[in-house]
């Protein structure tokens, strides 16, 4: 059934005008002059057919019919700014904001996506690079990927994966490199390092690697790069050998683009994982990405085939 409604502007500049008792202070709180409140107002008496303010030499004054007409207005535009505000809200969850390492977001997150959007189309993500420490109500973040030890007070926690270190080169440095038979022998070729992007204590690096391994490293030159994503490009061009964990490699792997040096496998100290606020949780869709996140770490899809 169509509705014979009056001009929704002239209804706010008229609840306004009455709520102050004024045009000038009505058109201060909407950010008009107080000669376009009082054409709304002058619109909407037309429209109504009866006087709502009474003008004076020095102001204006509510008639008897003005002041029942705003006292039951008034909470049918409360009621229309709630509804409406919910609708907006509403509009928002759909967005989901989540932040991750560069090295995590370009190597393993970015080539799921297409998975996520087959699976959850009506999810809208923003993705931000960050290792900065996240607050994340203050920050506008829903959900963080973090490398870390695990203890994050007052967060919901979840294991995401563990981190798996390999040394890995391009097809050709390793057709090359006829005598790489063990990590001793990694000590002769030229090493990529890059320099953590978490800033961790104790963060896996060709050293400790080593060691691992039972080999004594005494440390030596090699290019050193900001980030792990960095190194490992220069590894695919056939720089060097670089050190990689394997959340960060499966593409490449997969691809051919990167090979294997060798065999071994050490576990860093840290583990990745996934932070979201415990209100979060009401948000269905913020739910369903963060268990979509936890079977691509840890299902058939943590090998990324594609």
């Amino acid at each position: 059934m169509s509705r014979h409604l009056p001009p929704l502007a002239a209804l706010h500049a008229f609840e306004a005008a009455a709520r102050n008792q004024g045009f000038q202070r009505a058109g201060e709180e909407l950010h008009v002059s107080a000669g376009a409140i009082g054409h709304h107002v002058k619109q909407l008496e037309a429209w109504l057919g009866v006087p709502l303010f009474q003008r004076m030499a020095r102001g204006v004054a509510l008639t008897s019919a003005g002041q029942r007409y705003a006292e039951a207005l008034r909470p049918i535009l409360d009621r229309l700014a709630d509804v409406s505000e919910t609708a907006r809200r509403q509009g928002e969850e759909r967005v989901i904001t989540v932040t991750a390492t560069t090295s995590l977001v370009t190597r393993w997150l970015m080539p799921r996506l297409g998975r996520l959007r087959d699976r959850h189309p009506q999810i809208e993500l923003r993705v931000l690079a960050s290792t900065n420490a996240v607050d994340l109500a203050r920050d506008g973040v829903d959900v963080a990927i973090r490398l870390g030890p695990g203890h994050y007070p007052g967060l919901k926690v979840d294991l995401l994966m563990e981190e798996w270190f390999v040394a890995v080169c391009s097809p050709d440095f390793l057709a090359a490199a006829a005598d790489l038979r063990g990590p001793a022998d990694l000590r002769r070729y030229t090493l990529l390092h890059d320099e953590p992007e978490a800033r961790l204590p104790a963060e896996m690096n060709w050293g400790r690697w080593m060691q691992h391994c039972g080999v004594p490293y005494p440390g030596g030159a090699g290019p050193r790069f900001s980030h792990t994503y960095l190194s490992l490009e220069a590894a695919a061009a056939g720089q060097g050998v670089a050190l990689a964990a394997e959340p960060l490699i499966a593409a490449d792997l997969a691809s051919g683009r990167l090979v294997r040096a060798l065999e071994h496998r050490v576990r860093g100290p840290y583990c990745y994982y996934l932070l979201r606020s415990a209100q979060a949780e009401t948000n269905p869709l913020l739910h369903a990405f963060c268990d979509w996140l936890i079977a691509e770490a840890r299902g058939p899809g943590a090998a990324l085939t594609a």
